[in-house]
C-alpha cells in the first residue's frame, strides 16, 4: 500500500500520512489527524490501532469490523481545538461506506482528548 493514495483523501500516500500512525511509529499531532487516521484504520482493517487509539475509559469491550464494508470517502467538515497546544478537541466529519451494496454514511461531532502524552478518540461529542 505504500505507494498507493491514503484512504483519508489528505493527497499524501499511505507511508506518508497514516501508514506510520498505524503502525505506531508516530503519534498523530492533531486531533484532525487522529480522526483521519482512523476513518483510514476502518478502510483498511485495522482493529487493533482502532482499540489502541480510542480512550481505554471509552472503548467497546469488543470490536468487530465488517470486512464487507467498503470506506471510500472522508470528508472534515470542521475542527474545534486539538491543536499540538491544546488538551482536547472536536472534529465534525462523513465518512462514507459501501455495505450490501449501498451507499451509507456515518456523521458524527468527534471528541478527542489527550490521554497519556498523545491524542485518543474519546466518542461522539455532546454539543
Amino acid at each position: 500500500m505504500s505507494d498507493t493514495n491514503c484512504p483519508c483523501r489528505s493527497g499524501e500516500t499511505y507511508d506518508a500520512c497514516c501508514g506510520p500512525i498505524l503502525a505506531g511509529d508516530k503519534p498523530a499531532a492533531t486531533a484532525t489527524r487522529l480522526m483521519r487516521s482512523r476513518y483510514t484504520a476502518f478502510a483498511v482493517g485495522d482493529r487493533d490501532y482502532l482499540v489502541r487509539s480510542w480512550h481505554p475509559q471509552m472503548r467497546p469491550k469488543k470490536l468487530t469490523l465488517d470486512p464487507d464494508e467498503e470506506w471510500f470517502l472522508l470528508e472534515v467538515l470542521a475542527a474545534s481545538k486539538g491543536s499540538m497546544f491544546d488538551t482536547d478537541g472536536t472534529v465534525e466529519f462523513r465518512a462514507h461506506y459501501r455495505l450490501d451494496g449501498r451507499r451509507d454514511v456515518v456523521h458524527e461531532n468527534s471528541r478527542f482528548v489527550r490521554y497519556e502524552g498523545r491524542w485518543v478518540y474519546w466518542g461522539p461529542s455532546a454539543s
